[in-house]
């Protein structure tokens, strides 16, 4: 008979977690495990406490004993914390406790309010679940951890001696995780993490754990030299203004104000904006200096100095189910949204950089902020003895929402290797479009069209994508609107169908309904919670707690759902349309493909370090083969007959764009 082992500890680090991950919190000198509190089958929760005079080790040994116990699920909230944590005391008290085995038996609830469309953090799980007051995680916790689990202001280690009476509430707290975390477990127990997914999130956790060797020395002089260049540019905008802070955009902007130049802001685009004018010599080198010191992604050097373990890798880079739609997020360096790189001759600015030849560098490629900004990349590099095989699939997106809709001529782009850009262009315009050919000024049109407008975006969208900075014109942007639709009537058709679909679910309390043959809607309840499920060909659901039909702001029908909002970060009411569910469909099937692929290329031996977007990187050993990568990425997929996949690659000695 199986049994349920509920578990949170506390532990100490002079690591602050948030800024080094859990790997090098958990992996520092300092580290120290406080407090086990556990609980067996729902029944009431005991705490050990490691620093008690009078423990009786019995305890301990009856939660070694449950914790090893291959009969024993082990359920934590953000449980790989408990995991890895759990596993490291142990084998610091010479304590036997097989890592990957116990991952194997490891449930994470978070993982579960994740799936069922709720917020990650266990006190904002429990708020937008409504959970009683006594159920929930008691908001004292966070004075708690800042006394005893990070040294204090001084520098110095609160013991628990110290403050006893702290202490005592300190263990009332962690009791209290263990409770809060089985009350949502027992709130959402009706929707069970599917096991397939409980097996990827194992299979995330290993990845995570393996980690991606760095470039430390590359790091080291890559932050040298943006110390030294950001010094100087500093420097000279301080003496070319008069401003005792330049960086400050108050003043600059008072200081531009001075000179005629009226702005409201002082972000990426503005600037570039103002710098296409006409400006004083004065005016346009100051912009320039803004410019380059914006370049903000070189604190991703930084981040990696930061989380770096003793063995020259960074763990951790990964969340899993990071997003609405399954979608993994990028945590400490954010690896999802790092640089592209363009410049030429990679390897001698890496060289350089390393050398610290900071004048050189300006003399070859420009701006040095922006060099270093391309080089972050290529900070990630093989183990030893190996190199990196890089594969990703060509236009996922653009060929999940073809194959949803039916969209024929982009089924047969894809069909015959052809370029989706020039083809949309083409069929929007009625004229053969080849690029660096024939018409080759549409695909442009083409292109932006592709990128804006697949999920009921119109000309706002085309502005958001850049068209007009691109070189349309205001004018030409409603008739790229109006031509891509007119050219793909199937996937304008299966805006409205999925909008009309999820309406008439949540209408009619609960009727399933179908949309394109593939997608199914049906509405859900659990006591008093509903969701509105959307089932995706994986046999995966996509949840919407809570959903109700409102008006919108326009007076017509919408559905409103409970979410995270993304600019607030706040629980509340959310609306969306056809166009937002099609996307949400569509990048849950681009991520349902993308684990397919983990899964078989883990199980035929690859060793992969991350993964961005729809691009994997293999720690490649001299027997791996790229045309065996991408045969079985681009290789169909059961539940997707039908779906053109393709995936393209390259090796490389570091990690850069091909």
């Amino acid at each position: 008979m199986v049994r349920h082992l509920s578990v949170d500890i506390e532990t100490y680090s002079e690591a602050d977690i948030k800024r080094v991950g859990l790997y090098r919190y958990a992996e520092d000198p300092s580290f120290d495990s406080l407090l086990i509190a556990y609980s067996v089958d729902g029944g009431p929760v005991s705490v050990i406490d490691l620093y008690a005079d009078d423990r009786d080790d019995r305890e301990l040994m009856q939660f070694y004993d449950l914790l090893t116990d291959p009969e024993t699920e082990v359920h934590a909230y953000n449980a790989v914390f408990e995991w890895w944590c759990l596993t490291t005391w142990a084998e610091y008290n010479y304590i036997p406790l097989d890592r990957e085995e116990l991952l194997q038996r490891m449930r994470c609830t978070m993982l579960q309010g994740l799936y069922c469309g709720y917020p990650a953090g266990l006190e904002a799980v429990g708020t937008a679940l409504g959970l009683p007051q006594d159920k929930q995680k008691l908001s004292i916790g966070r004075t708690l951890i800042r006394t005893f689990c990070r040294p204090n202001r001084s520098g110095k280690r609160v013991l628990p001696e110290q403050e006893p009476e702290k202490w005592e509430l300190f263990k009332q707290y962690c009791a209290q995780d263990v409770v809060t975390e089985m009350a949502v477990a027992d709130r959402l127990k009706a929707f069970p993490v599917p096991e397939l997914e409980i097996k990827r999130w194992q299979t995330d956790a290993l990845i995570n754990a393996r980690g991606v060797r760095v470039d430390l020395s590359l790091v080291e002089a890559a932050l040298s030299v943006d110390a030294e260049v950001t010094g100087k540019l500093q420097a000279e905008a301080a003496a070319l203004s008069g401003l005792a802070n330049p960086k400050s955009v108050q003043q600059l902007s008072a200081w531009l104000d001075d000179k005629g130049i009226a702005t409201e802001d002082l972000r990426k685009d503005t600037v570039k904006d103002l710098l296409a004018g006409d400006l004083d010599d004065d005016a346009r080198r100051m912009l320039e200096i803004r410019q380059e010191l914006a370049k903000t992604s070189v604190k991703k050097y930084q981040a990696i100095q930061n989380a770096v373990c003793e063995d020259s890798r960074v763990r951790g880079l990964l969340q899993f189910y990071g997003t609405r739609t399954g979608r993994w997020a990028g945590r400490l360096v954010q690896v999802q949204n790092l640089p592209q790189n363009h410049l030429e001759a990679l390897d001698i600015a890496r060289e350089l950089t390393r050398k610290r030849k900071t004048e050189a560098l300006r003399l070859i490629y420009g701006a040095v902020p922006d060099v270093l900004s391309q080089l972050i990349r290529t900070a990630f590099i093989p183990s030893k003895g190996r190199r990196f095989l890089v594969a990703d699939f060509s236009a996922i997106e653009a060929r999940i929402i073809a194959w949803l809709a039916g969209e024929q001529w982009r089924q047969e782009v894809f069909a015959k290797g052809g370029d989706i850009y020039c083809a949309s262009a083409s069929q929007m315009f009625h004229v053969p479009v080849e690029k660096h050919g024939v018409n080759g000024h549409l695909r442009q049109k083409g292109k932006i069209a592709e990128l804006a407008l697949g999920y009921q975006g119109a000309a706002g969208a085309l502005r958001t994508m850049g068209a007009l900075k691109m070189g349309l014109t205001e004018a030409e942007l409603p008739e790229i609107v109006s031509k891509w639709r007119e050219a793909n009537p199937r996937i304008v058709s299966l805006w409205y169908e999925m909008e009309n679909a999820a309406l008439n679910c949540v209408r009619s309390g609960g009727r399933p309904h179908l949309v394109a043959g593939r997608i199914r809607f049906k509405m859900v309840a659990s006591g008093e919670d509903t969701w509105l499920l959307m089932q995706l060909p994986s046999g995966r659901c996509l949840f919407y707690p809570q959903p109700v039909i409102c008006p919108n702001r326009r007076g017509m029908e919408s559905l409103q759902f409970m979410g995270t909002d993304q600019t607030t970060k706040k629980w509340g009411p959310q609306e969306t349309y056809g166009g937002k569910l099609v996307e949400n469909c569509v990048q849950a099937i681009a991520r349902d493909c993308l684990a397919e692929s983990i899964d078989r290329l883990t199980a035929s031996g690859h060793d992969i370090v991350i993964h961005i977007h729809d691009e994997v990187v293999i720690d490649a050993t001299n027997i791996d083969r790229l045309d065996v990568v991408t045969e079985i990425m681009g290789a169909p997929i059961k539940w997707a007959p039908g779906l053109l996949l393709r995936a393209d690659g390259f090796e490389a000695e570091y990690y850069r764009k091909d």
